[in-house]
């Protein structure tokens, strides 16, 4: 785009992170009307991969660590996608985006015990429990929505797009490219030397068909039924 000041670190970034089609069709059904109504108001907390609706009126907000600067009940609805492991308070950011939101409260998340049942956490045991560790649990991110919650396991599909660690299922020569590891997080939460140890282990896998011995199926599936899970809160 002419004039742009974009970075060549978002560009690749991007070229690693973007939305999943099928995460996005997820949100959308669980926004409900907010969703697909140009009319509705919804909050986007933002994340690093953009998930909200194309409604009219999206309002972003970074993640919240105060009382947010809305009257209760402001928005139709809201989104958290991909975000929550980032907050320095959970329970009072979901409280807050639960007051300020009239309808639906939508959490896109992953959840740690299913990250490591993650067939990378044999090749990558530190990386993948650094990254556990950040994420809340199902139940903690329930307790703090309140209301009526409901949960759905979203799959990942083969060709998924958003390139955390468990997108790769399908693909996991993806993760031996140092610019698919800079563009998740869960690589920086260890040192240099246990990340070059891990990414040998796998490259050593791959080289000598151990991978495709032991996790080759995953190669054909469609999609897994991995670690990304949709909660849906609706006031009481």
């Amino acid at each position: 785009m002419t004039g742009s000041t974009e970075r060549p670190a978002d560009e690749r970034f991007r070229r690693f992170r973007r939305p999943e089609p099928a995460f996005a069709r997820a949100v959308a059904t669980a926004l409900g009307d907010a969703g697909t109504i140009h009319a509705a108001t919804v909050l986007d907390v933002r994340g690093a991969v953009p998930y909200a609706p194309p409604a009219h009126e999206v309002r972003q907000v970074d993640p919240p660590t105060e009382r947010l600067p809305f009257a209760d009940g402001t928005f139709d609805a809201a989104l958290c996608a991909f975000t929550v492991q980032d907050w320095p308070d959970v329970e009072l950011g979901l409280a807050e985006v639960r007051r300020v939101t009239s309808g639906p409260v939508v959490v896109l998340t992953r959840e740690p015990e299913r990250m490591r049942e993650s067939w990378l956490a044999e090749y990558a045991p530190e990386v993948v429990e650094a990254d556990a560790r950040r994420h809340p649990s199902i139940d903690r991110i329930r307790a703090a929505l309140g209301g009526t919650v409901t949960t759905a396991r979203v799959p990942i599909p083969f060709t998924c797009v958003d390139g955390f660690s468990e997108a790769y299922a399908a693909r996991p020569e993806r993760l031996l490219d140092a610019g698919a590891r800079a563009a998740d997080p869960a690589w920086g939460l260890v040192d240099e030397l246990t990340a070059r140890r891990s990414v040998a282990a796998l490259a050593t896998a791959l080289e000598t068909g151990d991978w495709d011995r032991r996790h080759g199926a995953l190669r054909i599936r469609p999609a897994i039924d991995g670690s990304v899970v949709l909660l849906r809160a609706t006031p009481a």
